[in-house]
């Protein structure tokens, strides 16, 4: 299974995290990107209902000793810096030491502010190459 990153698809600062990671990734170009608000993401909020009051980010892949993972808040951020790779996974080892509540209390802090971190009008419009790698987002419309 490929690793997913579930994303707030109405959010500018969850839009511009996603531009981000395309920037940023390395070797490694195989994350999935899906939208909360999509069919996939009820499907893991069925398989792990304490998902249901997340609304910004969610990391799913599956670990070969372990299963399923499934990271949130701050979890979920150390997991897209671990998978971008170089400093960042520096980064994200870094982070792993800080206490999860401190780390999620300045998360949900972030997250409740999001939407006016952003313009609510970036809009992430992939690249027909990266296209693939977001099978829930609605095709484009036709340009006049």
């Amino acid at each position: 299974m490929l690793p997913n990153l579930f994303y707030d698809g109405n959010c500018g600062l969850c839009a511009r995290s996603v531009q981000w990671v395309l920037a940023h990734e390395r070797q490694r170009t195989n994350l999935v990107f899906l939208p909360l608000a999509g069919p996939s993401a009820d499907a893991l909020r069925v398989r792990y209902p304490e998902l249901a009051g997340i609304d910004s980010l969610i990391w799913h892949d599956k670990d070969d000793a372990t299963g399923d993972r499934v990271r949130t808040k701050s979890g979920a951020v150390l997991e897209v810096l671990s998978y971008v790779g170089g400093g960042w996974r520096v980064l994200a080892l870094l982070g792993a030491s800080v206490p999860r509540p401190v780390r999620d209390a300045a998360y949900d802090l972030v997250a409740r502010h999001r939407h006016g971190l952003a313009d609510s009008t970036d809009c992430l419009i992939p690249t027909a190459q990266q296209r693939r790698r977001f099978p829930e987002m609605p095709a484009s419309p036709p340009h006049p």
